[in-house]
């Protein structure tokens, strides 16, 4: 293995390409995972609300 293929973390028998490809679903999936984590919350906020007590309008 290559310093400059160490140094970019790509895995033995992967093409760079390959390891684009990867870092960019790892990414994906990060951002996939925080937009989850908020609407969870959105979510618990709402059932929070709609379980409160109710005030007139």
């Amino acid at each position: 293995m290559k310093q400059h293929e160490i140094d970019a973390g790509q895995r033995p028998g992967t093409t760079t390409e390959e390891s684009a490809q990867l870092k960019a679903l790892k990414k994906e999936n990060a951002e996939l995972k925080r937009a989850n984590d908020i609407l969870k919350a959105a979510a618990s906020f709402f059932v929070a609300e709609l379980d409160g007590p109710h005030t007139g309008s």
